[in-house]
């Protein structure tokens, strides 16, 4: 029996669902699905009962889900606790950031930190929210700037910052792209490229309600996972994208960056994570600079 397989089995159980568990692992279903084989193997007995439209906990599931999830527990607050001893013989801090904020936010915050504490070194790890928050939970980030989930991870504190605005990413050769201002209205039958919803949730749920609330019919033609796929995409002429306003930092020849008219729904969040219950000096050294700094930084989003 592994770690890996009880962590499989948990998300299962807690989803009743193979492939919303598999996508909260990264996995294929049927990975997934063979996981779970091997542990029942193991412990000699069923622990799901399965049909093409249910899934479900037999008896002996259910004691191991409890079970289960103490010793997960228990390993992920061990993992943690060697990282902060180890992280204590040289002052470093590992932080995670999604690529609009490594791009915006970071630069901004690490050079403050830098003159500050000269002596800490950063470790930098830039990913998606989906890929940071089981690194935070695991012990191998100190911190992380993500958009916050909906339903947050109840092992996970967050520290809201601010909303990061949007701003459309047009071919410089593109009739809008002298405009200084464009209204969602001006992007209505716009070939547009989104990015991938399984990924980047709040990305993609951006474009769809502003469509949405303007009574527009999103045309997508292309779905992308990475920022830079897409500016780089835009810049093909392959379509327009609404993006963070500091996607604009990333480097992209041939593609303007045009803000959007106000709007409520024009707005991304961004927060700091971390483990819930643990100590570390030099991370909350840095967040401590950052609500400070909150409102200098908001003004560049």
């Amino acid at each position: 029996m592994e770690l890996h397989q009880l962590r499989c089995f948990v998300a299962a159980a807690e989803e009743l669902h193979f492939g919303r568990a598999a996508q909260r692992l990264e996995m294929l279903p049927s990975a997934l699905g063979r996981y779970i084989k091997l542990l029942e193997d193991d412990l000699g007995t069923q622990l799901m009962t399965r049909t093409t439209r249910s899934v479900a906990l037999t008896e002996d599931g259910a004691v191991l889900l409890k079970d289960a999830r103490h010793l997960l527990a228990q390993a992920d607050s061990l993992a943690v606790k060697f990282h902060a001893r180890g992280r204590k013989q040289a002052e470093t801090i590992r932080l995670g950031a999604i690529d609009s904020a490594a791009a915006g936010l970071l630069p901004m915050l690490l050079h403050d930190f830098r003159e500050r504490r000269p002596d800490v070194t950063v470790k930098l790890t830039e990913d998606k929210t989906i890929r940071l928050l089981p690194r935070l939970i695991s012990g191998r980030l100190d911190m992380a700037v993500v958009r916050p989930p909906v339903n947050p991870d109840k092992r996970l504190e967050f520290l809201f910052l601010f909303h990061e605005t949007a701003v459309v990413a047009v071919p410089d050769r593109h009739p809008l792209a002298s405009r200084k201002r464009v209204d969602i209205t001006d992007l209505a039958g716009q070939p547009l490229i989104v990015p991938e919803r399984r990924s980047r949730p709040h990305s993609h749920d951006l474009t769809m309600k502003l469509f949405a609330q303007a009574g527009l019919q999103a045309r997508v033609v292309q779905l992308a996972d990475e920022k830079q796929t897409i500016v780089n995409l835009v810049a093909a002429e392959l379509g327009v994208a609404i993006v963070p306003r500091w996607t604009s930092r990333m480097a992209a020849r041939g593609v303007r960056y045009i803000p959007l008219e106000a709007s409520d729904m024009n707005r991304l969040p961004l927060a700091a994570a971390w483990a819930r219950g643990t100590r570390d000096p030099v991370r909350d050294e840095m967040l401590e600079m950052l609500r400070a700094s909150l409102a200098r930084y908001a003004k560049e989003a």
